[in-house]
């Protein structure tokens, strides 16, 4: 059990990489990236990044924290950088594990580079890929097996298990008990609890990432931990037996706005009736929601923090009513006491569509219906969200983004730098140090 996932995570090369999955893996980077960038202007990444340097000191090993420059070790460094990217809830995700697995693999493999001054671009584009599919993968089969809902931090875990195995590197059996680690010690914390509750705490990948790299590293040093039963149990197996057949990263979903993903079919059903039919908000005077019972919970009308912004259908909704965009700027800072918003937020109206409850989490479906003080009821029809597989962004809307996203976290020059290095990866066999130092440098506006 577990030998072709542990035979693939040290074997899969550059070139066994489809074209299309090649390019998948840059446009996930460069997405993540950006939602880095916005993410740096949260207080939760401050405050994690002061807490990596100051209680996760570097020893012998040493490594930059994204977007920050300060050093830390690498369990400290991939700790921030995850939760820096969680701060912005804009990062890619996958349907089937109701979470996400880019936001740990990225900050792992940084902490990892750092120790691997000669690591080609290739190997770099590489060993992020085998990352998405091994955390989805990991993340399909908990969900499988286990009755609670967890967080990503839970099974993303062994995705960056899976990176130190590789990069290390560490033998089958170190790689074994790595995986068998990380799974037992990944924060099995309850997701609805945050989506009821939203703190920053958010979607345990920080912890996720720092529990992956530890497992690594103490499985290098004996520690024993196998097996990892969502990787080795036989109930879990289908989820394994195509790994480098079925790329499951050209599965993940790309976010327009960077709010919980359960809001996203109602936010696009509001901004295409605004469009269409060019009302303005001062117009509205009731809009009700219908959609899927786990979005119904994100119930927060009157968001004190980002957090709670990011964990709401009702603000970033009345946000698109009111301005037909929804953007970072718009979920944090003083934009949380916007009258106009606040007032749309207080009179949307959700309820449960049976229906759409019962497509969940493959579909994630809404109608939004708007009342106008004329009389007129305006409705959206069946809604699904934007940047799922079949319904796609498209890289250059994906690349709109990331511009959108650095715009105002750092300078004009640095987003096009990044924008330009990422696009050249795996190009050709360069290191990929230039672009370790852009991307684990002070960002500068």
């Amino acid at each position: 059990m577990g030998v072709p996932t542990i035979a693939f995570i040290h074997q899969l090369r550059f070139d066994d990489l489809p074209e299309d999955v090649a390019g998948q893996g840059r446009l996930c980077l460069l997405d993540l990236l950006g939602v880095a960038l916005a993410g740096r202007q949260t207080a939760l990444s401050r405050i994690a990044g002061d807490h990596a340097v100051e209680f996760f000191a570097a020893g012998r090993l040493r490594s930059r924290i994204l977007f920050d420059g300060r050093i830390a070790s690498p369990i400290g460094a991939g700790l921030a950088g995850a939760m820096t990217i969680d701060s912005c809830d804009g990062h890619d995700g996958h349907a089937q594990t109701k979470g996400h697995v880019g936001v740990t693999v990225l900050p792992a493999l940084l902490a990892l580079a750092e120790q691997r001054p000669d690591m080609s671009g290739r190997e770099f584009l590489t060993s992020l890929v085998l990352g998405y599919e091994i955390g989805t993968r990991a993340g399909m089969a908990l969900h499988a097996s286990a009755c609670d809902y967890h967080t990503s931090g839970a099974w993303n875990a062994l995705a960056a298990a899976a990176l130190v195995a590789r990069l290390l590197p560490l033998d089958a059996r170190q790689t074994r008990e790595a995986l068998g680690i990380a799974e037992y010690h990944g924060p099995r914390s309850q997701m609805m609890r945050c989506i009821d509750h939203p703190t920053m705490v958010k979607d345990g990948s920080g912890w996720g990432c720092m529990a992956g790299l530890s497992a690594g590293f103490l499985a290098q040093q004996g520690f024993t931990g196998a097996p990892a039963i969502t990787v080795e149990q036989p109930e879990v197996q289908a989820y394994w037996g195509d790994l480098g057949e079925r790329w499951r990263i050209m599965e993940q979903y790309f976010k327009p706005q960077p709010v919980c993903r359960w809001a996203h079919p109602a936010i696009d059903a509001a901004q295409a009736l605004r469009q269409q039919h060019g009302f303005s908000s001062e117009q509205i005077r009731a809009v009700r929601v219908r959609t899927f019972h786990h979005a119904t919970r994100l119930a927060h009308a009157h968001p004190a923090t980002t957090e709670e912004a990011q964990y709401s259908l009702l603000f970033p909704v009345a946000v698109a009513l009111r301005y037909g965009v929804v953007d970072f700027d718009a979920i944090h800072g003083d934009a949380l006491k916007d009258a106009e918003v606040l007032r749309l937020s207080h009179l949307i109206r959700t309820e449960e569509q049976a229906a759409f409850t019962a497509r969940f989490p493959g579909e994630r479906l809404a109608q939004v219906s708007v009342e106008l003080v004329d009389g007129r009821c305006l409705d959206s029809g069946t809604t699904q969200a934007l940047g799922d597989p079949d319904l796609p962004l498209g890289a250059a809307a994906i690349r709109q983004k990331f511009r959108r996203f650095a715009e105002g976290a750092c300078s004009t020059r640095l987003a096009t730098e990044l924008e330009n290095r990422v696009d050249e990866l795996g190009s050709n066999d360069a290191p990929i140090a230039a672009l370790l130092d852009l991307v684990l440098g002070e960002i500068r506006v």
